[in-house]
């Protein structure tokens, strides 16, 4: 903990001019296209931005290598054999089961953005450019904030109706218990009273 303390002081004090640029450089881009953009459409920019330059890297070497019948292979094999997997001892907090879909997950990335599979990196330069227009429509702060709502409130709405939600009242009882409570019928009870 004081370490991590140690470093953000450090970045935030401009201790390294060089790193706390980078911080603060990125984290005021980050800021600035989140306040422009949405979320999903920030992000779905810097997946086709990388995308759009490891894809055009991946078909130059190839037809590099198809014009002087070269067989150099993948140009990204040694990222694409290099293992990014998380230690268990890194996120020892996390689930097992968390640890193996974070895994998954960085794999996948890593496969579709280095371009191991051309057509599988194209497919998801399709769904990126799809989500930048569904990014335009839903702004991903809205969702986030609409997501909170319902995570605190479900569980209180249920605890407050939880008796309510817990009897079942037969349905003639019910309909009947809603038919009195309308104007009109109130109306007749009150005529046949007189």
């Amino acid at each position: 903990e004081r370490v991590k303390r140690a470093v953000t002081l450090e970045l935030v004090h401009w201790k390294e001019p060089k790193k706390s640029a980078v911080a603060f450089g990125l984290s005021l881009l980050v800021l600035v296209s989140v306040a422009t953009l949405s979320v999903i459409s920030v992000v779905s920019y810097l997946l086709l931005t990388c995308l759009c330059i490891t894809i055009t890297f991946r078909v130059y070497k190839s037809v590099i290598q198809a014009v002087q019948k070269s067989d150099e292979g993948h140009p990204f094999r040694s990222l694409l054999d290099r293992d990014i997997s998380l230690s268990s001892e890194t996120v020892r907090q996390l689930a097992d089961q968390s640890l193996a879909h974070l895994n998954w997950f960085s794999n996948q990335t890593r496969r579709l953005l280095l371009v191991e599979d051309l057509v599988d990196s194209l497919k998801l330069a399709a769904v990126m450019w799809l989500m930048t227009y569904i990014g335009s429509i839903f702004n991903g702060v809205t969702i986030l904030i609409l997501a909170d709502v319902i995570f605190f409130t479900t569980p209180l709405i249920y605890q407050k109706k939880k008796v309510q939600n817990n009897t079942v009242a037969p349905p003639r009882s019910l309909i009947g218990l809603l038919v009195s409570d309308l104007p009109a019928e109130k109306r007749l009870k009150n005529n046949k009273a007189v």
